[in-house]
């Protein structure tokens, strides 16, 4: 199955993080969220990353690259979320970039899949939590780096 991973990273925590799926998933094409483009559709599975800022906002590589997802065709491909927060430092808006990624894929016509339960984590409110479940892979390298590992490893056997 071919992969790819856009990113949007500010302090190099993010691609960090997509690296570390790429290699977790098997291998990957790691790229730069303002290289989204048409190949995109290309890849069987497109996995999409963001640290949050402000009040829940995606980081600034995807300001532009989100409406070039939202007019990706995407019908038929699977899509994942990621996202890396700081749950103790910003505990309303944890992870909360995450659901305009898979907003935007949604309304491409993506079918979206890994979905994590938020019940293992300690923040107080996220737009990305939806039923009881983040809209992807929540990640807290500041406060819960220990289970970074972990969690992503669970995370890529639901992809």
């Amino acid at each position: 199955m071919s992969t790819v991973i856009y990113y949007g990273s500010t302090t190099g925590t993010c691609e960090d993080l997509a690296n570390r799926i790429a290699a977790a998933i098997g291998g990957a094409d790691v790229k730069n969220a303002t290289e989204i483009g048409a190949d995109a559709a290309g890849y069987d599975l497109i996995l999409l990353g963001t640290s949050t800022w402000g009040d829940g906002d995606l980081q600034d590589d995807w300001y532009d690259a989100v409406e070039t997802l939202r007019g990706l065709p995407l019908a038929g491909k699977k899509v994942a979320v990621f996202g890396v927060g700081d749950a103790e430092s910003y505990p309303d808006t944890f992870c909360g970039g995450m659901k305009a990624l898979f907003d935007a894929a949604r309304e491409a016509g993506a079918e979206m899949v890994g979905c994590v339960d938020a019940s293992g984590y300690h923040y107080t409110d996220s737009a990305s939590v939806v039923d009881g479940k983040f809209v992807g892979l929540a990640l807290d390298e500041t406060n819960e780096a220990d289970q970074t590992d972990d969690r992503i490893a669970a995370w890529v056997k639901t992809l």
